[in-house]
């Protein structure tokens, strides 16, 4: 066993090594690039004579397979192509003692082990892969890494779409993982727009109330227009006055633009409580203002993201149309059998801020078990914390409730430290930070939210799961392709 982890980590250095060679040969003095071999020069003179080389691609590649041949054999081979290179070692973790795991870990670059147990380590040793990347442009990344990188935009892509009410992008960047290409994203609010500009710098973001936008550009023009329609009128926890509520006017003004620009598709996520809002009478409302010309044949369903590989319960609507002519129908995404709980997502999370809990609020948490709430209290703190509401009756188990690492987060909500709807982390008296709340909405690591703390909870926990937007924008492209 120990002769096999000597071998991963050989193997593992010397390709780090090669790939530190190459980019420092490569990098070093060059100012020319081949676009196809990737080979650099310092002089144009030698770059311009390696173009007009009848075989000088060919050659560069096949002594690069030739010196990788050598070192590792066929099998192990570094596989160098135009996009990045995926090498993962797997082995059996179940028999090896826990000395041998943290060797194992120790290699695959975890850190802070040493106090996790034998499950804890094989855990972390599963869910972790090891990947060496080559980017063919310039050489000058090497990625051993778990953590996403960013989210590139679909310069290729060939079906584009327009959000509107866009907040802090987990909707856009799932579109934009499935391959669409954003020509126009907005929001009312101007931290969610530095957001998208900040990560997405090709697209047009447009700051402002989305009835103050001329879209008579895209008449015709678009194929997804989609937006995550403010939804306070609708949710449960509120008091539901739907399309009476002036908020609900921005559905209609959405209806406008729908008439107006005729998409392919169109798509509005909204929350679970629009489907029952006045006995179902308002979403039937709603679909009848969009299908007034009767263009499109329409659907909805509520989704439950933790069935689609998010660990999280959080369900929301989906409404779909699609051009009738198109002679096309739109299937909602397939459901994943295989379900993701906290302790698949909350490990090597990048350092960032989040809220504290003042000093009684951690002692009240250090008696209360994950997955528990304030019923795991003495009956004396429970009155003390509830006050006039221990006797008011309902489940109130929001209230003091601690995640569990063995189930999927519940809703994240726009502040994670409220008094009914508490979220404090699994293992420590605290709230989850911001990045924590990132990565169980499934947005990348390296997906940045610009504003004050409050906002940056406000964008993430108001996002679709960037995981379920994909989901849902691959189905998209079944009917557009």
């Amino acid at each position: 066993m120990c002769d096999m982890l000597n071998n991963v980590s050989m193997i593992f250095l010397i390709k780090q090594s090669i790939n530190r060679i190459l980019t420092y040969h490569i990098t070093r003095m060059s100012k020319y690039n081949c676009d196809k071999c990737t080979k650099s020069f310092s002089q144009k003179s030698q770059y311009t004579k390696h173009l007009t080389s009848k075989t000088h691609c060919g050659m560069h590649i096949n002594n690069v397979n030739n010196a990788e041949e050598k070192l590792f054999g066929t099998d192990k081979k570094i596989n160098l192509n135009n996009n990045k290179n995926n090498i993962t070692e797997q082995m059996d973790t179940s028999k090896m003692s826990k000395s041998e795991l943290l060797d194992k870990c120790k290699v695959l670059g975890i850190e802070k082990c040493s106090s996790k147990n034998k499950s804890q380590l094989i855990e972390l040793i599963n869910s972790k892969k090891i990947i060496t990347t080559i980017e063919p442009e310039t050489y000058s990344k090497i990625n051993n890494t778990h953590q996403s990188q960013p989210t590139p935009m679909s310069s290729g892509a060939s079906y584009n779409f327009i959000e509107v009410c866009a907040g802090g992008g987990g909707l856009s960047a799932g579109l934009i993982k499935a391959g669409f290409n954003p020509i126009l994203l907005n929001d009312n609010n101007s931290d969610c727009c530095k957001t998208l500009k900040h990560n997405h710098p090709n697209a047009n973001v447009v700051h402002g109330s989305m009835d103050k936008i001329d879209y008579s550009q895209y008449i015709n023009k678009v194929d997804l227009l989609t937006g995550g329609v403010p939804c306070q009128s609708f949710s449960q926890a509120g008091l539901r006055k739907g399309l009476d509520d002036p908020r609900g006017d921005l559905m209609i003004k959405f209806i406008e633009i729908l008439n107006l620009v005729k998409p392919k598709i169109f798509m509005i996520e909204n929350v679970k409580g629009l489907i029952t809002h006045d006995n179902g009478n308002t979403i039937n409302k709603i679909i009848d203002s969009m299908n007034e010309n009767k263009l499109y044949n329409i659907s909805y369903r509520c989704l439950d993201a933790s069935k689609y590989g998010i660990p999280q319960k959080r369900e929301r609507v989906f409404i779909v149309g699609v051009l009738k002519n198109m002679n096309r129908s739109f299937e909602f995404p397939n459901e994943i059998s295989t379900k993701k709980v906290l302790k698949d997502v909350l490990f090597n999370i990048p350092h960032s801020d989040g809220a504290k809990y003042n000093e009684y609020k951690k002692k009240l948490f250090k008696m209360i078990p994950q997955g528990g709430c304030w019923v795991n209290l003495p009956d004396n703190l429970q009155k003390e914390y509830l006050g006039n509401s221990y006797n008011s009756g309902g489940g109130k188990r929001g209230i003091l409730y601690r995640l569990s690492m063995e189930k999927p987060s519940l809703t994240l909500l726009c502040t994670p430290s409220q008094k009914q709807t508490e979220r404090c982390h699994p293992l420590e008296e605290r709230p989850l930070t911001i990045r924590e709340y990132a990565r169980i909405q499934t947005f990348d690591d390296s997906y940045n939210f610009i504003g004050s703390l409050n906002s940056q909870y406000k964008q993430i926990g108001n996002a679709v799961p960037v995981e379920l937007a994909k989901h849902m924008g691959n189905s998209l492209m079944c009917v557009l392709e």
